[in-house]
């Protein structure tokens, strides 16, 4: 089984929906279809519909973060402290070479990708033009709109 790399705070947030799906939720649905099923005919009960389509969307979802929980791997970050390569759950700082824009990133897990956030997955073509790659490096990425060139300004293991 192939491990999927977290960070601690990603795993304690998908713990954490977890939890709230399982001992929430879960009996909240359940009550609302027993509710549903007293108001009679359920061919036409549209209560009863939504609620069984919510049940389906939280059990699918209790099962996606179990199966992902228990692959999970936390990588602690911290100990990479120090280090001027690019590595996951880095903070990496680059410049757009052409047009002097910075921007910020975060390298984690596809779980864990926030982009407004500055969250990025490992997977992203950018993190994986990255990955690897020393402070004061350039790097291209292939992007819809043809290749960008970044410098990495800063790595950073917060």
């Amino acid at each position: 089984m192939e491990k999927m790399p977290i960070t601690s705070e990603g795993l304690v947030r998908m713990e954490a929906e977890l939890r709230q799906l399982k001992f929430t939720d879960r009996p909240e649905v359940i009550k609302a279809i027993a509710e549903a099923r007293e108001h009679g005919d359920l061919s036409e009960n549209a209560e009863y519909h939504a609620a069984r389509e919510k049940q389906s969307f939280i059990e699918g979802r209790i099962q996606e973060l179990e199966y992902k929980t228990s692959i999970a791997e936390v990588i602690d970050i911290k100990s990479f402290a120090g280090s001027d390569t690019v590595k996951f759950g880095a903070t990496v700082q680059v410049v757009d070479e052409e047009t002097e824009e910075e921007a910020t990133y975060q390298i984690v897990s596809e779980y864990e990708a926030d982009f407004d956030n500055g969250r990025i997955s490992l997977t992203a073509p950018i993190a994986r033009a990255l990955i690897g790659k020393k402070k004061g490096s350039s790097v291209e990425v292939n992007t819809p709109k043809g290749a960008r060139f970044y410098e990495i300004v800063e790595v950073d293991f917060v």
